[in-house]
């Protein structure tokens, strides 16, 4: 099938494009971007007045299949994510049983491919049962199809285990992902320690245990070389620590989530549980300077830590409320209005963030409209206004603490090794 997209501003930081222009699309590869004369046997796409970007990659979801249907399942993480503009995702292993092995990897593979709209990309453990204790087998979970290795949510807090861990990924050329937090600092802290915290009776998780590890982070890769990035970075000086890695040559990067560039611990004083998450909502010095480092190229990824619960996780006090937020259908548009409407970043560097980076981290191959690459495409209104409606999600989860925002700037189109994934 050909398929001419036609009219659309391509933003393809990759090729250094920003122009208006038309792309070419033939059995499911990109063959041209350029001024295109169509014909009549060609399926056109009018992209007037849109971004047309390569697709969209959110690097850290959580899609909850295999043992937590119930949350969410490939099926449906997938609908919430081509909705969002996301042609590729890659998920974390915390299901149950834990991506641990070369079986589970194989059935995420093939679940996706069986739901076939969206590309998924298992993450593996890096530790049996994300236990921290004894390494989990790389080598076949990569054979398998896995992409990188991770225990989110849980750190891999033996710092012998994560040397061993960066220099057996090294062999496979894959980075670990790492959720960077000292338990015994954090001390079940539900959210930030600050004045806030205090003001509200809540118990709080200190920012040190975040910063901490990731410095630990920095020490190790630079030891063995290996390639580690940052999950979820949330605070200030992580960032540091993660700046004086790359200056220093280390294999460093790291991911902010969209909550944590719109929000504050601030917002907290509401007691919506839906505005608990691990990492948890940091001070407007630490906002500031993570959109300094979206700006200065300090930070690589913007990824959405989509997590999906069930109600009743949610909907109890807020010490008991489980963590998480979910985001696969609301980061493209909260990224315009906060970020490139407001010239904090350019769309390129957006799409820098959003795609070409996340493709580049995990060598997925994609990330770019050039010729020969998979025809993974997001077509992006900047002019269309929506109101965040958590009853028109396609994704189970309803943890979104957006619900009646009103943002400028949406995805439209998401288009999947050349065939229209979104609209459905």
């Amino acid at each position: 099938m050909t398929l001419l997209i036609r009219g659309g501003r391509v933003v393809d930081p990759a090729q250094g494009l920003d122009r208006q222009a038309d792309v070419l699309v033939e059995d499911g590869k990109v063959v041209e971007v350029g001024k295109v004369s169509p014909k009549k046997q060609w399926e056109i796409i009018e992209a007037k007045g849109c971004l047309v970007t390569p697709g969209l990659i959110d690097m850290h979801v959580h899609l909850r299949e295999p043992g937590y249907e119930e949350k969410e399942t490939i099926q449906t993480g997938a609908r919430a994510a081509v909705a969002g503009g996301f042609s590729s995702v890659a998920c974390m292993p915390n299901t149950n049983p834990v991506n641990d092995c070369e079986a589970v990897t194989r059935f995420i593979c093939e679940r996706a491919r069986e739901v076939g709209l969206v590309n998924v990309f298992p993450i593996g453990a890096v530790t049996k049962g994300s236990q921290g204790r004894e390494l989990a087998e790389m080598g076949q979970m990569v054979e398998a199809g896995a992409v990188a290795f991770s225990d989110d949510g849980r750190p891999v807090s033996n710092h012998q285990i994560m040397r061993r861990a960066m220099e057996y990924a090294k062999i496979f050329d894959v980075p670990i992902l790492d959720h960077c937090e000292d338990p015994d600092l954090t001390a079940r802290g539900s959210m930030n320690e600050s004045r806030v915290s205090t003001e509200l009776g809540l118990r709080g998780a200190n920012a040190l245990a975040e910063e901490l590890h990731v410095a630990r982070d920095l020490m190790v890769a630079r030891l063995t070389g290996g390639r580690v990035h940052i999950c979820h970075l949330s605070s200030a000086y992580s960032l540091h620590w993660v700046r004086r890695g790359k200056a220093e040559g280390v294999n460093i990067t790291c991911e902010v989530a969209p909550h944590h560039l719109v929000l504050t611990d601030e917002a907290v004083r509401s007691y919506d549980t839906n505005l608990k998450m691990n990492p948890p909502l940091r001070t407007q010095e630490d906002v500031h300077a993570l959109l300094e480092g979206l700006a200065d190229g300090t930070v690589d990824c913007i990824a959405t830590d989509h997590a999906p619960h069930l109600r009743q996780d949610k909907e109890v006090t807020f010490e008991e409320a489980a963590h998480g937020v979910i985001g696969l259908e609301t980061a493209v548009s909260l990224v315009w209005e906060f970020l490139v409407n407001r010239d904090v970043i350019s769309p390129s560097r957006a799409v820098e963030l959003m795609s070409l980076n996340p493709s580049r981290i995990l060598k997925l191959g994609r990330g770019s409209l050039e010729p020969g690459r998979p025809a993974d495409v997001t077509l992006i209104d900047p002019a269309k206004e929506v109101v965040v409606d958590v009853a028109e999600f396609h994704s189970k989860g309803r943890n979104c603490p957006y619900h009646g925002w009103r943002l400028r700037g949406a995805p439209v189109m998401t288009i999947v090794s050349g065939r229209v994934s979104y609209p459905f």
